[in-house]
């Protein structure tokens, strides 16, 4: 009786968690539409304190972001606009990261001069520390530029849950494609338009 007791409380607690976890109240208080530099309606969500999160559907504009380099540079998203941009979020700890990174490395430097960018943001506050950071970037001969969350900042603007997460970025700034998941050379050529 009792360990038919305990399974219908643990079936009944994640019963539960399920649904906080994917109920969404519609109420107009938690969304609504603003309009974006662009002119288009863009939907923020207000019910994280302190927090603007907007959409990032393809067609929209990018959110932008500050953060610092490993090598102590300042990286503003919006700084790069005229070139297509790879946004991808990783960590050092990711097995399908440790496998993308040999070929973003490879279109980095064959398509470097082709008005294409690789911002490749570590997940530093989930990370194991920037002297793990370092020894990846040196171990994969990376030279792009690696800004570091260190408040997770940008991860959760841009829905970094599932890693690598990449984006792909017009010239102006707009998201072109949103990849959850490893990508090869081909893919990156495919989705960045270079030849």
């Amino acid at each position: 009786m009792n360990k038919n007791l305990l399974s219908f409380a643990i079936l009944a607690l994640a019963v539960v968690i399920l649904v906080v976890n994917i109920w969404k109240p519609g109420s107009t208080e938690s969304q609504k539409d603003t309009t974006a530099p662009s002119g288009e309606s863009v939907e923020t969500t207000e019910d994280i304190p302190g927090a603007k999160l907007s959409s990032l559907r393809e067609g929209a504009e990018a959110p932008d972001f500050e953060l610092t380099t490993l090598d102590g540079q300042p990286a503003k998203l919006s700084d790069y606009r005229g070139q297509k941009v790879i946004l991808n979020f990783w960590a050092t700890w990711c097995p399908p990261c440790r496998a993308e990174m040999p070929h973003m490395q490879n279109f980095y430097e064959e398509h470097k001069g082709d008005g294409v960018e690789i911002l490749a943001v570590n997940l530093t506050s989930m990370d194991k520390g920037r002297d793990a950071i370092e020894e990846f970037v040196n171990e994969f001969g990376l030279t792009f530029p690696i800004p570091l969350d260190e408040e997770g900042d940008a991860g959760t603007t841009y829905q970094a849950f599932t890693i690598p997460t990449s984006y792909i970025l017009d010239e102006n700034g707009v998201i072109i494609k949103k990849i959850v998941g490893p990508m090869d050379e081909n893919m990156m050529k495919d989705l960045t338009g270079v030849k």
